[in-house]
């Protein structure tokens, strides 16, 4: 089935350049040129967000926040001209999935763009034949990508996800910044170990009673422990 991919930018120029080569690369395309013509167009439907930050009106990081309040999980990626390590990280806080700086080359936001969407295919790929994770009252679905904590769903952004099924499904590992970094953003460049606690901080949050099964090890990196409970 074709991926669709909403793109956002109140730039109509851009809209129009990354929708076309977007279709030529096999996607199915729609734009929007503000966050309020966008949250219109039932942003849960669509495999991928490619979300500008700096729109008259409601700005790219209050969707984003307004989406993940909504408990509405598809995947962002900010396009912003701003580029600083702080604004990268306040994108990934309101649940960016990956975030590229203008200008940007079309090849580049081709390649991150099937990189966002080919992690959950390949996370599914791997824990074929596992359909649960269950430790106690926290519940992870690897068919339905759901999770739930004493009985309530908690909804997670597809990176928060795929975080939590790596050290889940690897209990006995602990495993560096470093290592996170090349198996959950293997093909999307520019991230950095702060962008990884980033995520461990937002994931922590979500499981609420259980945040402290995921620990960290001075020195060697983040591990998933239930006897931490």
């Amino acid at each position: 089935m074709t991926d669709k991919i909403l793109i956002v930018d109140d730039d109509r120029n851009i809209c129009e350049i990354l929708a076309f080569n977007l279709k030529n690369e096999g996607f199915d395309v729609e734009c929007a040129h503000s966050a309020e013509e966008a949250l219109g167009k039932s942003p849960e439907n669509f495999a991928l967000i490619l979300l500008d930050v700096m729109m008259a009106g409601m700005s790219g990081y209050k969707m984003a926040e307004k989406l993940r309040q909504q408990r509405i999980g598809t995947p962002i990626i900010f396009l912003t001209a701003k580029d600083t390590e702080n604004d990268m990280l306040t994108g990934f806080s309101v649940g960016g999935d990956d975030y590229i700086s203008k200008p940007f080359s079309i090849k580049e936001l081709v390649a991150r763009t099937k990189a966002v969407l080919k992690r959950s295919n390949l996370l599914s790929e791997n824990n074929a034949g596992n359909t649960n994770l269950t430790f106690d009252n926290l519940s992870i679905n690897l068919e339905t990508k759901e999770v739930w904590v004493n009985e309530e769903k908690v909804l997670l952004t597809k990176t928060e996800f795929e975080l939590l099924v790596l050290l889940s499904s690897n209990s006995n590992r602990i495993f560096s910044r470093e290592d996170i970094i090349d198996i959950v953003w293997k093909d999307t460049p520019y991230i950095t170990e702060r962008t990884v606690d980033v995520h461990i901080t937002r994931l922590r949050k979500k499981l609420g009673d259980y945040a402290s099964v995921i620990t960290n090890r001075s020195g060697y990196g983040y591990r998933f422990d239930i006897s931490n409970l």
